[in-house]
């Protein structure tokens, strides 16, 4: 029983977001947050040896996915952005 006990204890808890393998290009964004989301912020970004910028994007990454209607959203808005920027590209051709 021991054992079983000392080989739990050995194991690293399990996170929802993974370390980084790599950081990929990124672009500053200034936030203001409750001080308390800012201290579980860190301590999450501890917790998987990661940095806050890491979990904040991941984060937003996650939201971003299960967020069916703002996905649904997303699809509208975009369809309707590349439709004015088609409109946009003529337009400037021929001006």
């Amino acid at each position: 029983m021991s054992d079983i006990l000392y080989e739990h204890e050995r194991r690293s808890p399990l996170s929802i977001l993974k370390s980084p393998p790599k950081q990929p290009k990124a672009v500053t964004v200034q936030a203001r947050v409750e001080e308390s989301v800012k201290t579980q912020l860190e301590l999450y970004a501890e917790f998987i040896d990661a940095s806050t910028s890491y979990v904040i994007t991941e984060a937003l990454k996650l939201l971003f996915r299960k967020d069916d209607d703002f996905r649904r959203w997303t699809d509208q808005h975009a369809n309707h952005h590349n439709n004015e920027k088609v409109r946009g590209e003529v337009l400037a051709k021929t001006v």
